[in-house]
């Protein structure tokens, strides 16, 4: 069979253009990861450069002067000026690290040069974790780990053209052998204070829940099938119906956006006069970061949650919040009651606040409110009363749920009501709390999550950014505050199942996954959640709280992060001892240099020669030579007499730190000689 031309050529590139080639293709693969955080200009850079110098290996030609990198430089340092107004912080350092590995590729001369490579690579491999801790992304890495440690190796294999395998063989067993002592590290290297736990830009290219809202900002919300938390339900789960997991609330309107209470508005956890009823639900949550201070509860929490550390303070509209922006995974338990009341039982002068509008917007919603009151037969008409006729309304007006009404124009009500008639959870929610407001009726926004999804595989509930969802509170005369859903009136599939609005699939996401069995797609998104359920659990969330645990659990009574150092401390130093023991009894069992001729018979014999039980030097390089003359087999050849020397040539000795070098080198030397019959 021929070999096709480009294989051929491939099979035989020079050495250096081969391990070049093998780099550049290891430095992209850690990149890729990065190109959904770096500028377009800074990825379509580094492709340019990576290329080029890809380009100029095959050719064998020259690398470009310096005034080329010195220009490239230049160049990027401006854009990243531009781009982020600073040459510090996270984003712009990644940049800049992207674009010097770049670079220095350009100046891959010498071994020097491929060493700065290497751990610029190793550094850059690491900032990939800024921006997910994900399973995805460990394997990833992992991959890039192996590849760089057999770039590395191969670096140092100066003699003859190792194959690649080889040093990827060598990088593998060098990276089993460290993983005990990866293992070790994270189990009891002190925890204090987060791995990723610096500060961190805003985020950027995910949607998530705003302390604002306008109109059209949760729709965009829904295309994001993101995960946000999971929970874990201790006992009895609650119906789908009732998983209201709340968020931001929204009380100020000011004609376009939702905003929270102002400033200067008391705000205080005793205002909310919370009085729940019913049996409690334990629950466990592992929040996803969200850059904000927001701790999601099911409705509702009357005690704090338990977080690893810090407190968490309710406000006076029962939402619940930490001190510090969350931007690491974060676990905390829970109890909360579905079945409560909030909020002043009769009216207050307080209340003004949540009947407020701004002047100048929707006209004809407001125009609206006053032909319900002069058309209604009920002159005393209460807050329950126009809840329910405008839930009627909802419900027989021909009202749509759909996942694209785009934003709406100045008055976003009037639009809904009269002209679109249309839209996604947060245009009916503002909508309707728009009209209450304008029938007297106090109401607010709240914004959360609402429903999930049940992982039958290990009982958890995912709860995802397409749950996103905002819904009412009104205040109603002797209940307090109510929460109606307006968008169950519109869509009640949307809250009492598992039913949600899908993005549209283009033509080839329609060709490839139109034919897949829905079942069996649902089955493979439950086996990922759960294998990444547990990635969370046991890796990203393992913290000092459960290293203290771990302590615990082998004896110490009140463990302390000291004892943390000195247990690791201990272990270091009797793993150590041990392999000095085991070092030492190998060598006194067995004559290092009859071990190496040991290696030198089993490589012959592997070539299928055959070799006597207790061979000399001398004779093994005498069967090489009858075998055949190749450049390989005369490389041996003169390795065993070079051995042979070592122990029986003139003034040799069996002792001393020179026979201990000369033993050495032989032995790398045979690490690098290839022999095959």
């Amino acid at each position: 069979m021929k070999v096709k031309p480009g294989l051929q050529t491939l099979a035989h590139l020079p050495r250096d253009t081969r391990d070049t080639l093998f780099l550049l293709l290891v430095i992209g693969w850690v990149v890729l990861p990065l190109g959904s955080q770096l500028p377009l200009w800074c990825s379509g850079l580094t492709a340019m450069v990576m290329l080029w110098r890809a380009v100029l290996a095959w050719r064998g030609q020259p690398l470009p002067s310096r005034w080329w990198r010195y220009g490239l430089l230049a160049l990027a340092i401006g854009a990243t000026l531009i781009t982020y107004k600073t040459l510090l912080g996270r984003d712009t350092g990644v940049t800049l690290v992207v674009v010097l590995l770049a670079l220095k590729t350009l100046e891959l001369r010498a071994r020097r040069d491929a060493f700065v490579v290497f751990f610029l690579s190793f550094f850059l491999m690491l900032t990939n974790f800024f921006y997910s801790q994900s399973l995805l992304t460990a394997a990833a890495m992992l991959i890039a780990l192996l590849g760089l440690l057999t770039a590395l190796v191969n670096a140092h294999m100066p003699v003859g053209r190792p194959p690649l395998w080889q040093a990827a063989r060598i990088a593998g067993g060098m990276t089993l052998l460290g993983a005990p002592i990866m293992v070790l590290l994270f189990l009891l290297f002190p925890r204090l204070a987060p791995l990723w736990g610096m500060p961190s830009d805003a985020m950027t290219g995910r949607s998530g829940l705003s302390a604002q809202m306008t109109v059209g900002n949760i729709a965009r919300l829904a295309l994001d099938d993101s995960v946000a938390m999971r929970i874990n339900f201790d006992g009895r789960t609650p119906l789908q119906s009732e998983l209201y997991f709340r968020g931001p609330v929204l009380s100020t309107f000011d004609g376009q956006r939702w905003l929270p209470l102002d400033l200067f508005t008391p705000n205080r956890a005793e205002d909310a006069q919370l009085v729940v009823q019913g049996a409690a639900l334990s629950y466990q949550v592992t929040l996803e970061p969200n850059q904000h201070p927001w701790l999601l509860t099911l409705d509702a929490a009357q005690s704090a949650p338990q977080l690893p550390q810090g407190r968490a303070r309710m406000t006076s509209e029962l939402q619940w919040q930490t001190s510090q922006n969350i931007t690491e995974l974060l676990r905390y338990r829970a109890i909360s009651y579905t079945q409560f009341q909030h909020g002043p039982l009769a009216s207050t002068p307080q209340l003004q606040t949540w009947r407020s509008l701004p002047g100048g917007y929707n006209p004809r919603t407001l125009q609206l409110a006053q032909d319900l009151k002069r058309e209604s037969p009920n002159r005393q008409a209460d807050g329950a009363h126009w809840v329910a006729a405008v839930l009627e309304r909802l419900r027989s007006g021909a009202y749509v749920y759909t996942l694209e009404p785009g934003v709406y124009g100045r008055h976003s009500a009037d639009e809904f009501w009269f002209d679109r008639k249309e839209g996604f959870c947060e245009h009916i929610a503002s909508s309707f709390v728009i009209l209450m407001r304008a029938l007297g009726v106090p109401a607010r926004v709240v914004t959360g999550y609402q429903g999930g999804e049940r992982n039958t595989l290990d009982g958890f509930w995912t709860v995802r950014q397409s749950d996103a969802h905002a819904w009412a509170e009104v205040w109603l005369a002797g209940q307090g505050w109510v929460r109606v859903d307006p968008t169950a009136s519109v869509a009640p599939s949307r809250i009492g199942s598992f039913t949600r609005l899908q993005t549209p699939r283009g033509a080839v996401a329609s060709a490839i996954f139109g034919t897949v069995n829905p079942r069996i797609a649902v089955n493979l998104r439950a086996v990922w959640d759960a294998v990444n359920n547990r990635w969370n659990q046991w890796v990203l969330n393992y913290a000092q709280s459960s290293q203290l645990k771990l302590l615990q659990n082998l004896g110490f009574e009140a463990p302390t992060w000291e004892d943390l150092i000195y247990l690791l401390c201990a272990i270091v130093v009797g793993v150590s001892l041990m392999g000095a023991a085991v070092a030492m009894w190998e060598r006194q069992r067995q004559d290092p240099w009859l071990r190496l001729l040991g290696k030198a018979s089993r490589r012959l014999q592997a070539a299928g020669i055959i070799t006597p039980a207790h061979p000399t030097p001398r004779q093994l390089a005498k069967l090489l030579a009858d075998h055949g003359q190749t450049h390989e087999s005369q490389a041996l050849h003169d390795w065993l007499l070079r051995l042979e020397a070592l122990r029986y040539g003139p003034g040799s000795s069996t002792g001393g730190p020179a026979y201990r070098r000369a033993l050495a080198t032989l032995q790398r030397e045979l690490q690098h000689l290839r022999f095959n019959a």
